[in-house]
C-alpha cells in the first residue's frame, strides 16, 4: 500500500476543487474537503484558517490554470483572443467559479498577475486606461455569460435532437423565423454552438480596435 501523501495548503485547495467540480461551490466546505482527502476536518486548519482562504485559494488556482496573454505576438487581438479561449476553457471545467471569480477581496499572486498582463497587451497597443477597463468588462461578461449560457445549453450532439423536437410542437405557420432558424441552422449537420463563441469574440475585438484608432 503506498504511503499517505503528506496534507499540504496545495493539496486542500486541489481537493476543494475538486469537490466543487462535483457538487458546485455549495459543496465546498471544510468536512467535505476533509472527506475527500481521507481526514478529520480539524486537519485541514494547520494549512487553512478557515473556509474563506480556501474560497480565495481556489479562485487563484483557477486564475493561474488561464493561460497569460503574451507580449511577444505583437498583436494585442491574438493575446487577447488566446486568453480569452483559455479563460473560456478553464470556466467551463469549473463553471462554479463565475461566481467567486469577482467576489472575493483578497485577490491571490496569481490574480494580481493575470489581471496585470491583461490590462498590460491593452495599454501597450494604445488603449487608454479607461478603454483598457471597458475592454477588459466587455471581454470578461461576454465570456463568462458566454461559459454560464453553454453550460445550460444542450451538448452538440443533442442540438439536433431538442430541435426537432421544438419544430414538431411549433404550431404551423406561426412562428416563421424561429422555424426558419432550426430547419435552415440549427439542424444542419455542421452545426455548433459552441463555434459561436469564436465569432462573438472576434466582433468585440473588431469594435475594439476601432475605437482604440
Amino acid at each position: 500500500m503506498p504511503p499517505r501523501r503528506s496534507l499540504t495548503r496545495e493539496r486542500v485547495l486541489e481537493a476543494a476543487i475538486e469537490v466543487a467540480d462535483r457538487g458546485g461551490v455549495e459543496a465546498m466546505t471544510m468536512r467535505r474537503v476533509a472527506r475527500h482527502l481521507g481526514v478529520e476536518a480539524m486537519s485541514l486548519y494547520h494549512h487553512v484558517p478557515n473556509k474563506d482562504a480556501i474560497l480565495d485559494g481556489v479562485v487563484d488556482a483557477v486564475f493561474a490554470a488561464i493561460e497569460l496573454p503574451g507580449a511577444e505576438t505583437g498583436d494585442w487581438r491574438e493575446a487577447i483572443r488566446v486568453r480569452a479561449s483559455s479563460a473560456r476553457a478553464v470556466l467551463s471545467r469549473h463553471s462554479w467559479a463565475l461566481g467567486l471569480v469577482d467576489s472575493r477581496r483578497n485577490p491571490g499572486p496569481a490574480t494580481l498577475r493575470h489581471h496585470d498582463a491583461v490590462l498590460g497587451v491593452l495599454r501597450r497597443a494604445g488603449f487608454t486606461l479607461p478603454m483598457a477597463v471597458h475592454a477588459v468588462s466587455l471581454i470578461d461578461s461576454y465570456i463568462g455569460g458566454f461559459v454560464l449560457q453553454e453550460a445550460n445549453l444542450p451538448a452538440s450532439g443533442e442540438v439536433a435532437e431538442v430541435a426537432d423536437d421544438i419544430l414538431e410542437h411549433l404550431p404551423p405557420g406561426e412562428f416563421p423565423y424561429l422555424a426558419e432558424v432550426i430547419t435552415g441552422h440549427a439542424q444542419h449537420p455542421d452545426y455548433d454552438h459552441t463555434s459561436e463563441f469564436d465569432y462573438g469574440l472576434d466582433l468585440i475585438l473588431e469594435g475594439l480596435e476601432a475605437r482604440r484608432r
